[in-house]
C-alpha cells in the first residue's frame, strides 16, 4: 500500500562541475557571479566584472586537476546514480516518487529541474540539498536560487541539513572503516578530515558551517570508536581573502614535519567524488604527501550512490514528509534564507 496516493517531486542541489575543458571557465564565470559566493559593496556594479578575471585566472590553475581526472568532473553522473537509486528506494517503500538535479553552476540547472518536475505531475516537493552540513554559500545559494524561479503553487518541504543523520553517519564511517583496512596497522594512522573551505566573513555573519563540520567530525570519532590521531583542515580556497584554515596543504606540511608516515585523508564535507577529492586530494595531495616522506596515503571513497547512503537519503525525504515513524530524521529549524522552507 502506498505511503501517499499522490506523486512526489524531490529535487537533489548540488553545486555542478563542468563536463569538460572548455566548461571550466563558463562554470567559474558562474560560481563567482552568484551574490551568495561574491559580495561586497556595490558588487552589484563590479561583480561580473570580478567574476569573469577570477574564473579565466582561476580555469588555468585548476584545469590539471581536470584533466588528471579524464577532462571534465563525474559530480553530474553521481549525483544522477544518487537521483534514481533515490526513486528506487521511494517506489520500494511504497512512496511514489521522481527526482530531479538542480546543479547551481553547471548543466542540469535549477530551472531544468523544475521544467523536469512540471512536466510529471507532481504534487508535493521535497527539496534535498546534497550537503550534509548547512552554509549560506551552498544550501543558502541553492535555495535562493529555487526561490527565484520556482512559482508553482504546491506544498514544498526543506530539509536543512543533515550531518547529524544516524544512517548518513554510518556510510561514512562504512568508508573510513574500509580506508584504514588498507594500513598494515589501521589504528597507527593519521585520520585528516578533509572539508570544503568557505570565507571567514561568512562565518563571522553567523553561517554555522564550521560549527556543524566540526560536530560532524565528533560525530564520526565518536561512532567509528577509532583512537586514532584525527586531523581537521579545509581545501579549495579561492582569491586573497581570509577563508577557514588550517588548509590540506598546511596538515601534510605539520604532518611531515612530525615523521608521520600513514595519512588517511576523508573527505567530510562531500557527499560524491568529483574534482575536489579526485584532483585535489588523491592526485595533488597525494603527491604532495610522497614528496613530504609520508608512506602511506589513502583517501576514503566518496559516498556516492552506497546503499546506506541512499537509505539516508530515502529516510530524510520520508521525515521531511511527515511519515509516521520517520519524523525523527527532519531538521524543523527554519531555513532563514528560504521562504519555502516548511
Amino acid at each position: 500500500m502506498a505511503i501517499r496516493n499522490r506523486r512526489i517531486a524531490v529535487v537533489l542541489f548540488q553545486l555542478g562541475g563542468p563536463d569538460t575543458l572548455e566548461a571550466i571557465e563558463p562554470f567559474l564565470f558562474n560560481l563567482f557571479s552568484d551574490p551568495d559566493i561574491i559580495d561586497f559593496p556595490f558588487a552589484r556594479l563590479g561583480r561580473k566584472a570580478l567574476a569573469k578575471l577570477i574564473s579565466t585566472t582561476r580555469a588555468k590553475k585548476v584545469q590539471h586537476h581536470y584533466a588528471a581526472i579524464g577532462g571534465g568532473s563525474p559530480i553530474r553522473r553521481f549525483t544522477e546514480l544518487q537521483a534514481r537509486a533515490l526513486e528506487r528506494a521511494l517506489g520500494e517503500s511504497g512512496l511514489e516518487a521522481r527526482c530531479f538535479v538542480a546543479m547551481r553552476y553547471w548543466h542540469p540547472f535549477t530551472a531544468e529541474a523544475i521544467a523536469g518536475l512540471r512536466a510529471a505531475d507532481c504534487a508535493e516537493v521535497v527539496l534535498l540539498p546534497l550537503y550534509p552540513q548547512y552554509s549560506s554559500t551552498t544550501t543558502g545559494s541553492s535555495l535562493h536560487e529555487w526561490q527565484r524561479l520556482f512559482a508553482e503553487d504546491l506544498p514544498v518541504h526543506t530539509v536543512r541539513n543533515f550531518y547529524r543523520h544516524r544512517l548518513y553517519l554510518d556510510a561514512l564511517v562504512e568508508r573510513i572503516g574500509e580506508a584504514l583496512d588498507r594500513f598494515p596497522r589501521p589504528a597507527e594512522a593519521e585520520l585528516v578530515f578533509s572539508a570544503h573551505s568557505v570565507p571567514q566573513a561568512a562565518i563571522e555573519k553567523g553561517d554555522p558551517y564550521q560549527r556543524e563540520i566540526e560536530e560532524t567530525v565528533e560525530l564520526l570519532i565518536e561512532r567509528g570508536g577509532w583512537r586514532n590521531h584525527r586531523h581537521l583542515c579545509y581545501q579549495s580556497k579561492v582569491g586573497a581573502s581570509k577563508w577557514l584554515q588550517p588548509s590540506l596543504h598546511a596538515t601534510l606540511r605539520e604532518l611531515a614535519r612530525a615523521r608521520a608516515r600513514e595519512v588517511c585523508v576523508v573527505p567530510v564535507s562531500f557527499v560524491s567524488d568529483h574534482v575536489e577529492t579526485l584532483g585535489e586530494i588523491d592526485h595533488e595531495a597525494r603527491q604532495e604527501a610522497a614528496s613530504l616522506g609520508i608512506a602511506q596515503f589513502e583517501m576514503t571513497a566518496g559516498l556516492n550512490d552506497s546503499p546506506v547512503f541512499i537509505a539516508a537519503l530515502a529516510s530524510l525525504v520520508a521525515g521531511a514528509l511527515r511519515v509516521p515513524g520517520r519524523a525523527d530524521v527532519y531538521d524543523p529549524r527554519p531555513v532563514s534564507c528560504s521562504a519555502a522552507a516548511d
